[in-house]
Order: C-alpha cells, then sequence, then structure tokens
C-alpha cells in the first residue's frame, strides 16, 4: 500500500485509529477562531484528491461551523401561532455553510472543493480548498485555469461546488428527480 493509502484507512474511523491525536486536536480547535489559515492539509490524501496541489495559488482553511439547525426571530404578535417555527433546519448541509464563509473571508478567493475534518458535540471542522485566480502560476495550469473565467466567480454562493450540488440534489438523475432543475424554486413556484 501506498502513503496515501494509509492516511485513507487512518480516516475511515480517526476516534478509533488515532484517538489521542484527535482528541488533542480538538481541544486545540475549539480555542483557536472560526476561520483559520492552515499551512498544510490535515487529510492530504483527500485534499489531492479534491484537486489541491501544493504550489503558490492554493489556500486551506480550516472552518468551524454549529451544529444545528437556524434559529429563527421570536414571532411577536398578540397570539402565538400553532406550529410557532422556532428552529429550522436550512436546507444547506453544514459542509456548504462551511464554504461559503470561508469564502466571505477571504474576498478574491474562489473555493474549489472541500472535505470533513472532525466533529464533537457542538461543532463540525471541514477543510476548504481555495483557489487564487489571479495568480500566475495558476493561470498557467491546464487543469485549474477554467477557475479564472469571469463565470467561476462566487461559484459557491450559488451551489456549484460539490457540496452545493449535493445539497441542491443535483447528484439524482433520471426518474424520480424531474422537478430538482433547474431548481426547486423554479418547479415548486416559490417566491423569487
Amino acid at each position: 500500500m501506498g502513503a496515501y493509502k494509509y492516511i485513507q484507512e487512518a480516516w475511515k474511523k480517526p476516534k478509533e485509529n488515532m484517538p489521542e491525536l484527535f482528541r488533542e486536536r480538538l481541544i486545540a480547535w475549539r480555542k483557536e477562531p472560526v476561520c483559520v489559515r492552515v499551512e498544510r492539509p490535515t487529510r492530504l490524501d483527500r485534499a489531492r484528491a479534491l484537486g489541491y496541489k501544493a504550489k503558490t495559488g492554493y489556500i486551506i482553511v480550516r472552518q468551524r461551523v454549529t451544529k444545528g439547525g437556524r434559529m429563527h426571530a421570536k414571532y411577536r404578535a398578540a397570539r402565538r401561532p400553532k406550529a410557532m417555527g422556532r428552529k429550522k433546519i436550512v436546507g444547506k448541509s453544514h459542509q456548504w455553510i462551511a464554504e461559503e464563509r470561508a469564502a466571505k473571508a477571504h474576498v478574491g478567493l474562489q473555493v474549489l472543493n472541500s472535505y470533513w475534518v472532525a466533529a464533537d458535540g457542538k461543532h463540525e471542522w471541514f477543510e476548504i480548498i481555495l483557489v487564487d485566480p489571479r495568480q500566475p502560476s495558476i493561470m498557467k495550469d491546464k487543469r485549474i485555469n477554467w477557475i479564472c473565467d469571469p463565470s467561476n466567480r462566487g461559484r459557491v454562493f450559488r451551489g456549484k461546488t460539490s457540496a452545493g450540488q449535493k445539497s441542491r440534489g443535483m447528484r439524482n438523475k433520471g426518474k424520480g428527480a424531474e422537478k430538482i432543475r433547474p431548481s426547486l424554486r423554479a418547479n415548486k413556484g416559490l417566491a423569487k
């Protein structure tokens, strides 16, 4: 087995395979800010599989997201409605939310992809691969220079990343997926 295969096997069950290391990392990460730029990917095998290269123009960011749904403003009226709906589950995955927050924190960079790193009872951590489309090394690379095109600006906010496409239901095709495309809003007649 190659080195990447060993890393992959260890990350299948991180709490069992590396309990002390995992515990120490979580203790340290809880004290860090929400969005932290890291020097190297924590999961090198996953980062490489998703398009990361160790050269200028690629940036890794560890983003912390609180688990659970989104809190609504408390209903203010004379009576309490039957379904008050104090807490609502957003139609987005935590991973997609983490990607969006990382993109907002690092303006000018485009989100390439992301992967899960850790979770505890309160938080989840994801590492997001960001690309700087203005870097000459990115512009010259034929495998990644598609991201320099202006049509890919803000792709994370339009659900064009892998996590975004999964949340939008774009992985389903054919029979039973007729009302997913072009979007749920377009098919259900929701307010625009």
